[in-house]
């Protein structure tokens, strides 16, 4: 019987699934946030946290510890120097999940996996250009056609 057993399957091989949540692991850590599926991030979550409470203890022991796991020595370098000064004082929920709605192609639940205190830091969307109306650009060229005809008779 498989009775509390949980395990985040998703039609990987065990080693995919690692090493998945590993790479996304380490680019939260090294982007402060990252566009994902919501099983993915809920999972993501799971492990950022464990990363987070392996920097706030700081030894040698916990730091190979979070290196086993992530494999990438920049990423917990970071973790370690870095992002445990902010939450050193705080006891969980290093992490937030915010809900995007479907992808246009498969209709996967999206959204955004960060850490809590990064959306001041994160890089704000690029606002799209709002396209302007037919009318607008014909009256604008109408304009200017009106004023260098008007110079040229000013100068005959």
């Amino acid at each position: 019987m498989r009775h509390r057993k949980f395990t985040f399957k998703i039609g990987r091989t065990s080693a995919h699934r690692q090493a998945m949540l590993a790479n996304q692991v380490s680019s939260l850590i090294m982007l402060g946030e990252v566009r994902t599926t919501v099983v993915k991030a809920k999972q993501s979550r799971r492990l950022a946290e464990k990363m987070i409470t392996y920097a706030k203890k700081g030894d040698i022991h916990h730091r190979q510890l979070a290196l086993s796991k992530l494999r990438d020595k920049e990423a917990v370098k970071k973790l370690f120097d870095e992002l445990v000064k902010k939450y050193t004082d705080r006891k969980g929920g290093y992490t937030r999940i915010m809900r995007l709605g479907q992808r246009l192609g498969d209709a996967a639940e999206m959204c955004i996996l960060q850490f809590v205190g990064e959306e001041a830091e994160a890089k704000p969307a690029k606002k799209k250009k709002s396209p302007a109306k037919k009318a607008d650009k014909k009256a604008e060229g109408k304009k200017t056609e009106l004023k260098a005809e008007a110079k040229a008779e000013e100068k005959k």
